[in-house]
């Protein structure tokens, strides 16, 4: 991590070049009167005598000014050698403690570490374990970036409420001292969910407790959605739900960005290596059901391997795993899942892949088209102002693709996808597919919700995953 070198400038650098420029006139001035001692000086005008003046001391100040500026390049350089040494220095260190251990550097990992230094800046100490720093993987960095509340569970909801009212205000929260505040590119266009007869009754309910938490959506007849969006086709539509306020998407790239500088400048450390197991120390004196006393054992360090390929361990407090589709994964370096008892039920969070699709139509919705779910589950929005849009769908169970890669099925794409968005948006059916990638949703077997909160065993474990690209 990179820390402030405070240089502090020599204030002696005007005064000894005063001293200077004195001894220089005085020896000149005696040199010439010692050589016109004979003659008798013709008395000088005075507007010639004035200017002479003027540009004597021009000339003195530029080489005051031009030795100044020397003096402090010089300085500045150095200073900027020692900041870079400096720089290496610290990145070299590797952090063996911390209060507390976060693993995985994401959105959800650096907004944890964000919070717990804004909340508590100088009372502990908070280090990030990230294993790929340059985050091409990430399902932040390849997320579509959308943002709503139109969810049927209340926490959902919520939670959606403040993220909205973080970025909105996210100049106030994530600038730098120093550097230009983030801009997420943010696009307010809302949300609009598309249901059928067999969807509309929930579609309504779900609309209901939305706006009862402190949302703002509102429900449209076809009628009425062909008056709003005439690019829309309405067959079969039975009812529609357009977010009005606090939906739309952004950048995720810039979110991260931001939440990652500001942490880093509240004192979070960031460590390049991957956590590859955990070292366990006995607590005798920690009672739990079903445990034999004196048997339990707690997590004590996180073993990870750098980047430059060392093995070392971080000894921790508290341990948050918000390593997002591998959360399983690493819990299972800790025996969940793996052990006896409350040991024995895994982390239900598995990888799951989805493809995102850009394509072009000049001939498309406009601007202010909202991010648009047809009922088959296939959902567009427009990405910039060239008429291109992305799209995607979620498979079937029966239809998950192998998470063993990120390459991008075509296929699935003119079967699954293409059919609905033109059959929904006639324009559509002259679309051209011009590009697309993969990237893995976190996803929770359970109930596709987040899982935020102590592990039921270990008392310094935290889970934050589970999202399942809500």
């Amino acid at each position: 991590m990179l820390r402030r070198l405070n240089v502090t400038y020599s204030h002696k650098i005007f005064p000894e070049n005063i001293t200077n420029i004195c001894n220089i006139t005085r020896l000149c001035s005696n040199k010439s009167r010692q050589s016109d001692e004979n003659e008798v000086p013709e008395p000088e005008h005075p507007v010639k005598r004035t200017i002479r003046i003027l540009g004597n001391d021009m000339i003195t100040l530029k080489n005051r000014v031009e030795t100044f500026v020397s003096r402090i390049s010089r300085t500045h350089e150095i200073a900027q050698r020692d900041l870079r040494a400096s720089s290496r220095y610290h990145q070299e260190i590797f952090p063996e403690h911390c209060d507390i251990a976060i693993i995985g550097g994401g959105v959800v990992g650096s907004s944890i570490a964000y919070w717990l230094k804004q909340r508590v800046p100088h009372a502990i100490t908070v280090t990030v374990v990230e294993k790929d720093p340059s985050y091409s993987g990430s399902s932040t960095a390849l997320s579509v970036g959308g943002i709503r509340q139109q969810f049927s569970l209340e926490e959902n909801i919520k939670m959606s409420l403040f993220g909205a009212d973080f970025l909105r205000n996210i100049k106030k929260y994530l600038t730098v001292e120093g550097h230009d505040p983030p801009d997420i590119c943010f696009t307010p266009y809302g949300y609009l969910f598309l249901a059928t007869e067999n969807g509309a009754a929930q579609l309504e309910e779900n609309s209901k407790l939305q706006n009862k938490l402190g949302a703002k959506n509102e429900l449209l007849t076809p009628k009425k959605l062909k008056e709003k969006f005439p690019w829309l086709n309405t067959d079969n539509i039975a009812l529609g739900c357009h977010g009005l306020e606090n939906e739309g998407w952004f950048d995720p790239w810039c979110l991260l960005s931001a939440l990652k500088k500001k942490a880093i400048s509240l004192g979070v450390e960031y460590v390049s290596g991957e956590v590859t197991g955990f070292t366990f120390k006995k607590q005798p004196d920690l009672m739990m059901e079903g445990i034999d006393p004196g048997s339990y054992e707690g997590v004590d360090r996180i073993i990870v391997k750098t980047s430059k390929g060392e093995v070392r361990t971080i000894k921790f407090a508290i341990v948050v795993i918000a390593a997002g589709a591998f959360s399983r994964s690493v819990a299972e370096m800790a025996r969940v899942g793996t052990g006896n008892g409350l040991l024995s039920f895994p982390l239900p969070i598995e990888p799951r892949k989805r493809y995102v699709y850009c394509f072009n139509c000049k001939d498309g919705p406009g601007l202010n088209t909202p991010l648009t779910i047809d009922p088959s589950g296939v959902y567009f929005r427009r990405e910039g102002l060239l008429g291109n849009y992305i799209c995607g769908r979620s498979p079937s169970f029966e239809d998950e693709p192998s998470v063993d890669n990120l390459d991008v099925d075509y296929d699935y794409f003119d079967s699954h996808i293409w059919p609905h968005l033109a059959a929904r948006v006639p324009a559509f059916e002259s679309l051209k597919i011009s590009n697309a990638w993969a990237g893995f949703y976190e996803y929770n077997t359970f109930d596709e919700n987040g899982i935020v909160g102590p592990h039921p065993y270990y008392n310094n474990m935290y889970i934050a995953s589970g999202f399942s690209g809500h």
